[in-house]
This record gives C-alpha cells, sequence and structure tokens, in this order.
C-alpha cells in the first residue's frame, strides 16, 4: 500500500479552508486592523514600541518594549482612551493595561566584528604616537592592528 499526498494547494487556500488556519488567520488580522487603529492615535516615535496582544470583554492589552514607553503611555492613557472609544472597534473600551517585554534579539553569534579600515588603523598609530600613558598607547596600536589591510 503506497502512500498517496495529497495534491499541492496555494497557502491562501489552505488558509481558507481548513478551520484552525482560517480562525488563526482571521485573529491575526483582526489583531492587524487593531493595531493601525492604535497607531493611529499614537505619536510616530511610540509605534514601534507598542503593539496589540489582545482585546477582550472591554480590556485592551498592549505590549511595550520597554519601562519607558510604558510610562510615557500611561501618562497620555487617558486621552489614548477617549480617542480609541470614539471608534467603533474600541466602543467598549473600558480598560488599558501594559505589558513590557523586550524585543526578542538574537543572540550574538562569536566571530568577527567588523574590520577596521587601513585609513583607520593609520589614524589610530599616529594618536598612539601622543600619547604618554603606556597603557593607552599600548591599546591603540593593538586596535590598529586589526585593520583590513596590514599597512
Amino acid at each position: 500500500m503506497a502512500y498517496k499526498p495529497s495534491p499541492a494547494q496555494l497557502p491562501s487556500a489552505l488558509l481558507r479552508q481548513v478551520r484552525p488556519l482560517r480562525l488563526l488567520l482571521n485573529q491575526a488580522e483582526r489583531l492587524e486592523h487593531l493595531q493601525r487603529l492604535l497607531e493611529s492615535q499614537l505619536q510616530p516615535a511610540a509605534r514601534e514600541h507598542c503593539h496589540v496582544a489582545s482585546w477582550r470583554d472591554g480590556v485592551l492589552l498592549l505590549v511595550v518594549t520597554d519601562g519607558h514607553w510604558a510610562t510615557r503611555l500611561r501618562y497620555q492613557q487617558k486621552r489614548l482612551m477617549r480617542e480609541l472609544q470614539a471608534m467603533e472597534a474600541f466602543g467598549n473600551l473600558r480598560r488599558i493595561l501594559y505589558k513590557v517585554q523586550p524585543p526578542l534579539v538574537p543572540a550574538k553569534r562569536g566571530g568577527h566584528a567588523a574590520a577596521l579600515s587601513s585609513n583607520a588603523a593609520e589614524s589610530l598609530r599616529d594618536t598612539a604616537e601622543g600619547i604618554a600613558d603606556p597603557k593607552l598607547r599600548a591599546a591603540l596600536e593593538r586596535l590598529a592592528s586589526h585593520a583590513r589591510d596590514k599597512g
């Protein structure tokens, strides 16, 4: 008995036909719509630091990248609530909660940093010549030795 895979389908067709995927897609589209509405009321600098996590039972949960932005948004909370409540999608907004969650940053990989140009290395060597402190002079010379084109 041979296994016969189902015929390949476009991802968009799968997302529309399979119920769990369709529900997930609808939820993602709903959050994206709410995010756009939220961003229309935020200051431009705050937009990249604040994202809609959930909207349930009149409570809007926002994920903020750090405590600084959470504090700034809390100071503006009354204005933000008033402006969001004026929109149909947030008509029953009763509360805004903030959760601080730093962005996921990929772990630094061991490796080489950016190479130092020969012009920068020469400038470091010239600077080192005029330094009286032997430790600082040695540090500058070591740094200059990392030049891309040893010159």
